[in-house]
């Protein structure tokens, strides 16, 4: 796989970040951490997600986790539980500026999911667009039993994502769910055994390449934006995406 338009090979200590034929990798590499979402792993990701929306030879981004054991089994709490308030607040206004990068991006991302899928794990694989999880999956909102409630936006991206019933019960209770229950409450999109979870992936990344890049863009543009507007706003969104691809 190339180096990263603007990044070199091995910059990260966090995350691997590649790219070949027009796909993005980003694969969460903490495994002895489970993938725990740290500082540092917050700061790569977001020189990483800069990259993929300024680089105009991504059309699709590919999420995974390293190792055998989680997807990312949430956020690092060694170091989000014991941080001096004043260094604490200049993280989490970094956090929002996180994620509202991740979710600005007009590019499809594809989340392939193993292991434990917990917290800050569900959050980041609920701001990509089509999530596809292995049998083994195990999925988890624990923060209330820990006395927190989610930090990366998962009381709004949740049950935008399920519906605000299934969002609640597993928000409140922080009950695990397997791989069929979160299918069922649709928080992912395909359940496909561990050895083909990453060629589905691949396959779907293939396909959407395919596409015309832009119709693409403009199809996640409307739905992700007209989704928070009325819908008579929403389609005044779409006809207005519709003529400007007609013209380009």
């Amino acid at each position: 796989m190339s180096k990263v338009t603007g990044i070199s090979a091995g910059a990260f200590e966090t995350i691997i970040y590649e790219k070949h034929d027009g796909t993005a990798y980003i694969t969460l590499n903490r495994p002895k951490q489970l993938n725990a979402y740290n500082v540092r792993m917050r700061d790569e990701l977001h020189e990483v997600l800069t990259a993929i929306r300024d680089d105009p030879e991504v059309l699709v981004t590919i999420m995974k986790g390293a190792g055998d054991k989680a997807f990312c089994a949430g956020a690092d709490l060694t170091e989000f539980l014991t941080a001096p308030p004043p260094v604490f607040a200049r993280r989490a206004r970094f956090a929002r500026d996180v994620w509202g990068l991740f979710l600005s991006i007009d590019k499809p991302f594809i989340c392939a999911m193993h292991g434990y899928v917990l917290g800050s794990g569900i959050e980041m694989a609920v701001c990509c667009d089509i999530r596809l999880a292995s049998e083994d999956a195990r999925f988890g909102m624990p923060e209330t039993g820990l006395g927190i409630i989610p930090a990366a936006g998962g009381t709004q991206t949740v049950p935008r994502t399920t519906g605000m019933t299934a969002a609640l019960e597993m928000l409140l209770t922080g009950r695990w769910l397997s791989a069929q229950e979160a299918l069922r409450i649709r928080l992912i999109n395909r359940i496909v055994p561990r050895v083909e979870l990453f060629p589905a992936a691949e396959a779907l990344a293939a396909k959407i390449k395919s596409l015309d890049p832009l119709a693409v863009r403009y199809v996640k543009q409307a739905v992700r934006c007209g989704l928070d507007l009325p819908l008579a706003e929403g389609l005044v969104l779409e006809a207005r995406l519709a003529r400007m691809l007609k013209k380009s």
